[in-house]
């Protein structure tokens, strides 16, 4: 009777364990994928406050000027151009902005919304903050 030499498992052992590896490897990179596409669009909850008197007129920074009368936001990492909606976590009323400037820069808040943004959710007459949640719509178009 012949007897199997060690080296022969030893070179299946390393190709079964090459294998899972692979395969293992792969499986992360999809999730990778997966999870990138989901952060992508995935809400992102905090405090909206609103601005408008005193810089309407004035350049953003995304370079053109600020309409407080226009549905627009201020973010401070979402390029601008980009479109959102913003939800009142209080009423559940959502609204859609695009991004055009840089803040809030004021801890705790994740968006500051124009004066006309800001109105449809009763800030600039009754509160000055509200808890929303943003989902990102539509990226900026890249030309």
């Amino acid at each position: 009777m012949r007897q199997a030499t060690p080296v022969k498992y030893a070179a299946k052992r390393s190709w079964v364990a090459g294998r899972a590896l692979l395969v293992t490897v792969l499986a992360l990179v999809a999730l990778m994928v997966v999870f990138g596409r989901c952060q992508a669009s995935a809400a992102e909850c905090g405090l909206a406050s609103w601005y408008g008197p005193g810089f309407h007129g004035k350049r953003t920074a995304s370079g053109e000027r600020f309409d407080e009368n226009a549905m627009t936001a201020a973010h401070k990492t979402l390029p601008h151009g980009t479109i959102v909606e913003v939800t009142d976590q209080r009423t559940g009323k959502s609204i859609k902005v695009t991004i055009n400037d840089r803040g809030p820069f004021k801890r705790g808040r994740i968006i500051d919304l124009s004066k006309a943004a800001g109105a449809a959710f009763g800030l600039p007459t009754a509160r000055g903050v509200t808890k929303v949640c943003i989902k990102i719509l539509k990226p900026p178009d890249r030309a």
